[in-house]
């Protein structure tokens, strides 16, 4: 079984389904992710689960069809129509293997992706007595290539207008129309249709691989439940005690695995530092956070840890001051040890005169410069 998204273990049906399908003999389940495994936390299943990081639902699948009868993908999409394309996508992307059959809560069906007669049965009876209606699979059109400067093209389908639009993480406007799509030639994003740009997000995005880029619409955890941490430790001390301290730019959802080990994490931009932080407060690390107020609300989540430090730059210079913090402290790695006193304070005089205001939060809290 794979699961994909958070909301399909917020909302419990997650649970409800690994229950119902242990009824048909044993049951192996896979994450990947960083909101679904944080909503796992929350939700105290991370025992229950194996959590394969930042790995898409169709190399999940893949790796299942090694010991697998069957395999099933449960998520909860925004609408059928939305749920239907990213089944036929995983499908697709998964190649052929073992019967696959999706089960959406959200759009309220069960649809057999691929396998046999036996396996449509299997899909029947669940959408019986599930409550959900047995539809066909999607037609969904793939990436497209035309062979000539390395031109490459990208559509999302069934998409709100007002959404946000993100590629691997970094917010590149809100969607006009219910098909969006991107353009890159030689790693470089040269046309989006149906988004409002938005030109800042754009520049962040140097060089991608169009082909493998996360495009999401819309925010990374729809759903929200109580906040439990799996903390058991927070980092504690002297503010001259040496600790080990990570570095993420516009790569929160990385947070997991980069601050591992770590008793400090310096984040970059508004979105980042929000997720970063919420993210990082079920595992009691503080974070040094530079922003400049240009959050777009990517992520829901809004705690962060009691002893971190927001600095609030004037607007356009989070990343000026992030890129000084990486050459100057970081020496350009991701990684140093340093005391958390001393990095503050560095970072302090890095951001110079763009630093509008340096704020110490002073308890585990929803932070309002993420509200």
């Amino acid at each position: 079984m794979v699961l994909h998204s958070p909301e399909i273990i917020d909302t419990g049906y997650a649970l409800r389904l690994m229950d119902r399908l242990r009824e048909l003999g044993p049951v192996r389940v896979v994450l990947g992710g960083t909101m679904g495994r944080l909503a796992l936390i929350d939700a105290s299943m991370q025992d229950a689960v194996e959590i394969s990081p930042r790995r898409r639902p169709s190399q999940s699948i893949r790796d299942l069809d090694v010991d697998c009868d069957i395999i099933f993908l449960l998520n909860l999409a925004k609408s059928r129509e939305s749920g239907l394309a990213f089944g036929a996508m995983v499908a697709r992307a998964a190649g052929e293997g073992r019967p696959l059959i999706q089960i959406d809560c959200g759009g309220g069906f069960v649809s057999l992706l691929r396998g046999d007669e036996r396996a449509a049965v299997v899909a029947g009876r669940l959408a019986f007595e599930l409550g959900l209606d047995l539809l066909p699979p999607a037609s969904v059109p793939n990436a497209s290539d035309d062979g000539k400067g390395g031109r490459v093209r990208r559509a999302l389908y069934a998409v709100f207008p007002g959404e946000l639009i993100s590629v691997n993480g970094t917010v590149i406007g809100r969607a006009t129309e219910r098909r969006v799509e991107i353009e890159a030639k030689e790693g470089r994003i040269i046309e989006i249709k149906g988004v409002a740009v938005k030109q800042h997000g754009l520049e962040k995005i140097d060089h991608i691989d169009l082909r493998k880029a996360i495009i999401r619409s819309g925010s990374i955890r729809r759903t929200a439940t109580p906040q439990k941490s799996d903390a058991s430790r927070r980092i504690s001390g002297r503010e001259e005690d040496l600790v080990e301290a990570a570095f993420i730019d516009h790569c929160a959802e990385d947070a997991f695995e980069v601050a591992r080990e770590a008793g400090v994490v310096v984040s970059v931009g508004d979105d980042t530092t929000a997720i970063a932080a919420d993210i990082l407060s079920r595992l009691g690390i503080v974070v040094m956070g530079i922003v400049d107020g240009d959050l777009d609300h990517l992520g829901g989540g809004r705690c962060i840890m009691e002893g971190s430090i927001i600095f609030r730059v004037e607007p356009g210079h989070d990343d000026v001051v992030g890129r000084l913090v990486m050459e100057r402290i970081f020496q350009g790695g991701e990684r140093i040890r340093i005391a958390p006193g001393l990095l503050a304070e560095r970072i302090k005089e890095l951001a110079g005169g763009h630093l509008l205001e340096m704020e110490p939060v002073e308890a585990v809290r929803a932070h309002r410069h993420f509200s």
